[in-house]
């Protein structure tokens, strides 16, 4: 059975009862199991569902069919429910799994969902059906075909680019991504006044305001990482936002003002808090901007010190039992064999090499985190976290 028609099995009921019987099994054992039809296409689907579980939940509860190659591309359910955006209908040029369609079905009268693979096109279709979404309409054309003959208007158009060329190799650059946006531009606007990208996190957030002029560019992160960068281009103000998935969120305008290091001395004896900025905020070089009253900050990259327990803010925050100068010689003396978290901020020494250096292995009987202020580095003794 060649893949088109696994596929299309996977969607029928009788596939979609079969990789159930199998959920909760080992997907090796699944696969060489001779008494489960399609096997291995089914301990792929057993394998994807778990991964669901966390990443896309509503997939998992429907029992969706979910190819490799398009659930490793797709928005986490978390991120795609951070679009905010809304109206009567949407354009999305970029379908895949249908992530993002499926989430901003809820906001939008009438969703359009392109898909150039008929194969991932028809699953999307049964996809939707599993989940009782019934307001998108997925066809299977290419972005620059579609735009080209179509005579819609739509409130907005979203794109998530293809990053993967055809050898599989991975691109940040909105030219040698597929569809190539600046290359799509006047039809673009010609369907739609307001555009939202989805970007790799690698992506500048400056060069979203030499592609698009004026637009809010926001850095989105979930459980310390980030995962994207958005471009909402409609008009608006340009703007820098971070927002921190279950955390919270902060937007300034794009100006610059106040996003200066600390520049008093620093004075190790004044702190009893350590912040360790949001992966988003370093992304935006907002972490200075953000933390300035709360704590101080001599790096955008490095750790913010407080002097009382800082509330709200985007990162974590961690209690000092002291702060030294580094003493790779002594630590080492002190810690050698033991297991220790590190963490580390504008250090010269990578992770692996400075636990080389001081002999550790990686555990929770202690926590140490080390930055450079100017041109002196410093080891910060933590405290235990409470339970």
């Amino acid at each position: 059975m060649n893949d088109d028609a696994t596929y299309a099995w996977l969607a029928t009921e009788e596939g979609r009862r079969t990789v159930e019987d199998q959920l909760g099994r080992d997907p090796l054992q699944v696969a060489l199991d001779r008494r489960v039809p399609h096997a291995a296409a089914v301990a792929t689907q057993v394998k994807y569902l778990a991964r669901a579980a966390a990443k896309l939940p509503a997939w998992h509860a429907a029992r969706c069919v979910l190819p490799p190659r398009a659930f490793e591309q797709a928005s986490s359910e978390a991120c795609a429910l951070r679009r905010r955006i809304g109206g009567g209908r949407l354009l999305d040029l970029t379908c895949g799994l249908g992530v993002d369609a499926a989430m901003l079905a809820g906001r939008f009268d009438r969703v359009v969902a392109l898909e150039r693979d008929p194969v991932l096109a028809g699953i999307v279709r049964a996809n939707m059906r599993r989940m009782g979404i019934g307001n998108v309409e997925v066809v299977c054309a290419p972005a620059e075909e579609y735009l080209a003959r179509t005579e819609e208007r739509f409130d907005w158009i979203y794109a998530d680019p293809d990053r993967r060329d055809a050898a599989g190799r991975r691109h940040v650059r909105l030219e040698a991504c597929s569809p190539d946006l600046t290359a799509l531009g006047p039809l673009v606007r010609r369907c739609s006044e307001r555009l939202c990208v989805k970007n790799s996190p690698l992506f500048d957030a400056e060069e979203l305001f030499a592609r698009f002029g004026p637009c809010e560019a926001e850095a989105v992160s979930l459980d310390g990482e980030c995962k994207e960068l958005v471009a909402y281009v409609d008009g608006r103000e340009a703007r820098l936002t971070v927002a921190v998935l279950g955390a919270g969120s902060y937007s300034v305008p794009r100006d610059g003002a106040e996003n200066r290091p600390t520049e008093r001395p620093f004075e190790p004896e004044r702190y009893g808090w350590l912040v360790v900025p949001d992966a988003a905020l370093r992304k935006m070089r907002l972490a200075c901007r953000a933390l300035r009253g709360v704590a101080d900050m001599w790096s955008n990259e490095g750790y913010g010190f407080a002097w009382e327990p800082p509330r709200g803010v985007l990162g974590r925050v961690l209690e000092i039992d002291r702060i030294e100068p580094y003493d790779p010689k002594r630590l080492r003396r002190e810690l050698k064999g033991r297991g220790v978290e590190l963490l580390r901020r504008d250090f010269p020494l990578r992770g692996e090499e400075l636990a080389a250096r001081l002999g550790v292995r990686a555990g929770d009987e202690a926590r140490l985190a080390f930055t450079k202020i100017g041109s002196r580095l410093w080891t910060i003794r933590l405290k235990p976290l409470l339970l």
